[in-house]
């Protein structure tokens, strides 16, 4: 793995003093007490009460308006304090920056929902996801070899944070992506991964005339169908239902742009490139292959790079314990095995997305 600049710089050296190392292991050690309590002090509104009392509140109006035994928030202001999510002044409690941005930053809002419900139980299996290869945590919803197939029958709370998590990273690079992809002006788009049809109702929305044919499992398609009925274009968008983890399905013919959004991440490295190589062979010269991906080693901020090495484990314990958010040279190294080349890499869209651009070699 070679990685570039500023990653290069930042991983290569010790960052943290002795005793900010020391605190740092002890935050990793009450981690999960850490994220709870951060994630109530949101969800019974203590964090909104501060951030509308500039003067700050005592602890007693607090467990006033919080409905809240003294002793809940006792526990609850005493832990927030040490951790650094409010201040104290004068028997005050104040808003900290860390709590103003769990409190309004949306994509912090979006990954606690995520890793709340999504994820927080499906973790304790995560040793077990590791040495057997398999999505060990998913039992905690059902018997499924991985979560996609099994996502139309998650609970209620589940499906809306993962699908508020997934649309929320994808949606904010749309407008860009639709820019690059139909540069070209492709008439036919293969919409591989499609999910609920989100970029494809952006697709017959940006251009008249494009069509575009959603590859999924059968149970998206359903699903895609019922999110589309009755939207503009919604003529223009079809199916194409089959399981790409089966490697004897070929993909289908004529397409003058292939798209994978948030889509290669789901599969290991073997699984890419089989999945590449079948969409190889249904290219022709003037065909193009779009990649887009949020790759941990091309993001400008290094919080963004953190937040995504993290969401690996996502993948390993509840998705279908085989994939990873990528390091590029990884997926570039996999689009050669199938046979493509890469013609331009675009970063920087959304909120760190990238998007590869590929043809037959």
């Amino acid at each position: 793995m070679k990685l570039e600049s500023p990653q290069k710089e930042i991983y290569a050296k010790e960052r943290f003093t002795a005793l900010q190392a020391q605190r740092l292991a002890q935050e990793i050690a009450f981690g999960p007490i850490v994220f709870q309590v951060s994630r109530l002090m949101v969800k019974f509104g203590i964090f909104r009460m501060l951030d509308e009392h500039k003067d700050g509140m005592t602890m007693e109006e607090i467990a006033d308006q919080a409905k809240l035994s003294i002793y809940s928030a006792k526990v609850l202001l005493e832990s927030s304090l040490t951790i650094g999510t409010i201040l104290m002044r004068d028997d005050k409690f104040f808003l900290a920056k860390a709590g103003w941005f769990l409190l309004n930053d949306e994509m912090a809002r979006v990954n606690m929902d995520f890793n709340h419900d999504v994820n927080y139980l499906g973790w304790f299996n995560l040793e077990e996801a590791l040495l057997n290869g398999k999505p060990e945590g998913l039992k905690v919803f059902g018997n499924w070899p991985t979560v996609y197939e099994g996502l139309s029958q998650l609970p209620p709370q589940v499906q809306k944070s993962w699908f508020g998590f997934d649309h929320f990273y994808s949606d904010n690079s749309f407008q860009q992506a639709l820019e690059i992809v139909f540069k070209t002006q492709p008439k036919t788009l293969l919409d591989v991964g499609g999910n609920t049809g989100r970029w494809a109702t952006q697709c017959v929305r940006y251009n008249a005339d494009v069509q575009v044919t959603i590859m999924d499992l059968p149970q998206q398609l359903a699903m895609m169908r019922e999110q589309t009925k009755g939207l503009e274009g919604a003529d223009r968008i079809h199916g194409h239902g089959c399981n790409l983890l089966d490697k004897t399905v070929p993909f289908p013919e004529g397409f003058d742009a292939i798209w994978m959004s948030q889509f290669l991440d789901c599969f290991s490295e073997e699984e890419v490139i089989s999945i590449l190589s079948r969409a190889a062979k249904s290219m022709n010269a003037q065909s193009r292959l779009y990649i887009m991906e949020t790759f941990w080693d091309r993001q400008r901020f290094e919080t963004a790079s953190y937040c995504l090495a993290q969401i690996s484990l996502y993948f390993t314990a509840i998705a279908n314990g085989n994939s990873k958010m990528y390091y590029s040279g990884d997926m570039a190294r996999c689009v050669d095995e199938a046979g493509l080349k890469i013609d331009i890499i675009h970063d920087g869209l959304g909120l760190g997305h990238s998007i590869m651009q590929c043809s037959l070699k």
